[in-house]
């Protein structure tokens, strides 16, 4: 009989969804609140998905377990995180269904096949490498800062594997959101879907979620604002519902 995986002792076992648990690594990179919201933001329909630079491995996780998805491949180039990523998946029985493929998102020929995929999607570091306090930590700096891949490699990554009307759905940095739009199109991808994350009504936005379709035509639909927190400072009735998705 296998052994259930479980956390190392520099890591961490934690509980999302209210059902999956996750392991993350004690001082490493650890998923933020982005990551749950991302699967609420896509529009029902895939079988497939790709989540390019997967991370710990949570948006394959939730979208196979809550929103339908019945196959996901999860891509990430650092070990410790893939590794995580496939421990995780065997934690939560979902090892069948959650794949974890270690490469670079850069050069994934010969790894995921081209124009296959309805849906790719993806949380990515998107903080210029030059900019900002840079992690000590390698794993954290990778997660956060462009240092291993940057914006132009992700959506070319996107484009390369998704199928003609295909869609592909991210979190971005909003004082970005120009540079990505104009990356999108310059790949065949055409924005779709936009809505602005806001920590509270009254702030500004600092991310953002936007879905474009591959050879996609027409304009893009500004949705309403996505607030996380209340005036009570607790998350609002919408991000609860992401967070804690039903079945």
């Amino acid at each position: 009989m296998d052994t259930e995986p479980t956390a190392n002792p520099d890591e961490t076992t934690d509980t999302i969804c209210g059902v999956l648990e996750v392991i993350q690594a004690k001082r490493g990179y650890r998923f933020g609140v982005e990551s749950l919201l991302l699967p609420g933001f896509v529009r029902p329909g895939a079988d497939e998905l790709v989540d390019l630079g997967c991370g710990s491995g949570v948006i394959p996780l939730v979208m196979v377990r809550f929103y339908g998805i019945k196959k996901a491949f999860g891509v990430e180039i650092q070990s410790g995180l893939a590794d995580r990523a496939r421990r995780t998946a065997a934690l939560n029985h979902l090892a069948d269904r959650v794949e974890i493929v270690e490469a670079d998102l850069k050069a994934l020929d010969g790894v995921l096949p081209a124009g296959k995929f309805e849906l790719v999607v993806s949380n990515p570091p998107y903080r210029p490498a030059e900019t900002g306090q840079v992690s000590q930590q390698e794993e954290k700096a990778l997660g956060k800062h462009e240092i291993a891949c940057a914006a132009p490699d992700v959506v070319a990554a996107a484009a390369r594997l998704l199928r003609p009307q295909g869609r592909f759905c991210l979190v971005f940095s909003s004082k970005r959101l120009p540079e990505l739009m104009a990356l999108l199109r310059g790949h065949g991808l055409q924005p779709s879907r936009l809505r602005m994350i806001h920590g509270r009504l009254e702030l500004p936005s600092k991310n953002c979620l936007v879905e474009a379709v591959r050879g996609g035509k027409g304009t893009m639909v500004t949705e309403p604002p996505l607030i996380v927190y209340d005036k009570l400072e607790e998350y609002t009735e919408e991000v609860k519902g992401m967070l804690y998705p039903s079945e």
